[in-house]
């Protein structure tokens, strides 16, 4: 009887987390507002976009890294006003050290100004990505 209780709590606290761990993984969330740019330029390795930057941190054998570039990819390819970036999170530790990046794929969203509007632990959706792009004007 005891060891079937104990069963039972480690498979709900197990559904639990699966359940929370699902639900999470991405959804693209807003940051609160800030004014200095999360990363500059020269981090970067290229141009700011004239409306947004889509910082995406991947590593080499995640198969969510390879959906989400393509994905990110795709939705840009008719946006020359939104550049997607993909960076190495292994070749650059100091960057997700400092931008808190804890799995891949991460997507930042940044302004004009590469000031972190919003971002996504997870591959996202493809309406989640257009909707978010749609609101920075």
């Amino acid at each position: 009887m005891n060891s079937a209780l104990i069963l039972l709590i480690v498979v709900a606290l197990t559904a639990a987390f699966g359940f929370w761990h699902r639900a999470t993984r991405g959804r693209i969330t807003a940051k609160k507002a800030t004014i200095t740019p999360v990363i500059t330029e020269e981090e970067l390795g290229t141009a700011y976009g004239k409306r947004v930057t889509l910082l995406q941190f991947s590593s080499a054998f995640c198969t969510p890294c390879r959906a989400t570039k393509a994905l990110l990819t795709d939705v840009t390819a008719d946006m020359p006003d939104v550049v997607h970036v993909d960076i190495d999170a292994e070749s650059h530790l100091d960057l997700v050290r400092r931008l808190g990046i804890s799995s891949t794929p991460t997507t930042l969203i940044l302004d004009r100004n590469g000031v972190e509007i919003s971002r996504a632990v997870g591959a996202p959706k493809r309406n989640q990505v257009e909707a978010a792009l749609a609101a920075i004007l």
